[in-house]
């Protein structure tokens, strides 16, 4: 079911209004102190009144909130207006602000073997507006807690879904973001597993904002990787250097460098071998960063972490190569709010 925008809806609304009465709608949603439609006092109180009755003011709903032990990490369920569920993450950052981990899509298609967001299949994906009022949710819950500091200084396209499935919605919500707040592009990261179609069109899009780019990567050899990511296509990681050389050429620099994301899984894909390889590919990329992640739990998967050992093993053969490598610190596993975890079931210490 396709759930109307709110431009939709406006335009349907408001047929015969100028063009400079929804730029000041979407202006009022990112003002701290506007609670509504009712509180846009820009538009003339009629205005006010028909759109308050028949737009939502947010797209989505709070269904719960779980918090971690440390109280670094929060995870909101949220509900969508055909009520489907997904979730959203904010995390306390190496800044001592916030960065928002938002989901493109209600489920996965990908199916990747150790997330349990791809185990729920694919949904559908959502439209610009819940992806938009994802970071608006966030923004209004710390406006709510005085004690911590309310400015969000990131957002990861981390959460549930693979973004550039959903590319048109996700650009225009990127669009949106940085237009209406003081959250640059480069401090916007999109991660992809590699969906090799779109990411071409990237390369040609002249409106595709100038964020950053993470590819979940897993392995560098191509056997392994479709056992990992089985949406993998043949020939996959000739086709990803290429790809990655193409992307230095047109849009690379040092602050809109590329990172590959590794899922460290024990006895899989964990050994020195393997990090020899990996790190070959890497060269054979032009040196994108890496960034190293300890799988997190997931209820019915057979697959472990790696221990703190291998870890700096595969790390060392890694910086060996001089290459840029840094292991993610986990946060939010003890509500199931960690990478690869994602999937609105029941967790302790709900809110």
């Amino acid at each position: 079911m396709a759930i109307a925008t709110r431009q939709h809806r406006f335009g349907e609304l408001f047929p015969s209004a100028p063009a400079f009465r929804w730029r000041q709608a979407e202006a009022a949603l990112f003002q701290p102190d506007a609670k509504g439609w009712g509180s846009v006092s820009v538009f003339p109180k009629a205005m006010r009144e028909e759109a308050e009755a028949k737009i939502p003011w947010m797209s989505v709903a709070l269904d719960r909130m779980f918090e971690s032990r440390d109280q670094e990490t929060l995870k909101a369920v949220l509900s969508t207006e055909d009520h489907l569920l997904f979730e959203t993450v904010l995390m306390g950052n190496a800044r001592e602000q916030w960065t928002v981990c938002v989901s493109s899509q209600v489920g996965c298609a990908m199916r990747c073997a150790f997330c349990a967001t791809g185990a729920m299949g694919l949904k559908r994906s959502l439209n610009e507006d819940e992806i938009t009022d994802q970071l608006r949710f966030w923004q209004s819950f710390l406006r709510e807690r005085p004690e911590a500091d309310a400015r969000i200084s990131n957002v990861v396209f981390m959460g549930m879904g693979e973004p550039l499935t959903n590319v048109d919605n996700v650009k225009q919500a990127i669009r949106t973001w940085v237009d209406k707040t003081d959250i640059g592009p480069t401090h916007i990261t999109v991660s992809t597993v590699g969906v090799l179609p779109a990411m071409d069109q990237l390369l040609e899009d002249k409106d595709w904002p100038s964020v950053r780019i993470a590819i979940s990567l897993h392995s560098a050899d191509q056997t392994e990787r479709e056992k990992i990511v089985p949406s993998t296509v043949p020939h996959f990681l000739d086709k990803l250097a290429d790809w990655c050389r193409r992307y230095r050429q047109i849009l690379g620099n040092r602050r809109h460098h590329l990172t590959f994301e590794y899922t460290l899984i024990s006895g899989v894909n964990d050994t020195p071998e393997q990090a020899e390889m990996l790190a070959r590919f890497i060269e054979r990329c032009g040196k994108p960063k890496l960034n190293v992640i300890p799988l997190n739990p997931v209820s019915g998967k057979p697959f472990t972490a790696s221990d703190q050992k291998r870890i700096e093993l595969f790390k060392q053969v890694i910086l060996r190569h001089g290459i840029d490598v840094m292991q993610r610190r986990t946060m939010g596993d003890d509500i199931a709010a960690a990478c690869g975890q994602l999937a609105t079931g029941e967790q302790p210490h709900m809110i």
